[in-house]
């Protein structure tokens, strides 16, 4: 995995809703549920998908509110993985 140069993590973002640039090497996003256990099925849905492919994100469970994170360590900032899972997470979230 090759880190992406802040031109290209720029244009990512553009193509991603409401994904934020923090710190420099992480892509974060806050996910809304209607309750409790939406917001854990939804956790349950990215983790696996996540060990499919066998990158794993931090996630932050707040009641009815989920934030994700990504970056990839060996990179050492963010890589165009990082920018296809949020896209896969959004996709989960849509359905």
């Amino acid at each position: 995995m090759e880190r992406l140069t802040e031109e290209l993590v720029s244009e990512q973002l553009q193509k991603l809703k409401d994904w934020k640039l923090t710190d420099e090497k992480w892509i974060t996003k806050k996910y809304r549920f209607n309750d409790y256990l939406e917001g854990i099925d939804f956790v349950s849905k990215i983790a696996r998908h996540s060990e499919e492919i066998q990158h794993h994100p931090l996630i932050s469970i707040d009641y009815k509110l989920v934030t994700v994170k990504l970056s990839s360590w060996q990179a050492k900032g963010l890589t165009e993985l990082d920018f296809k899972l949020a896209a896969d997470y959004d996709r989960i979230y849509d359905q």
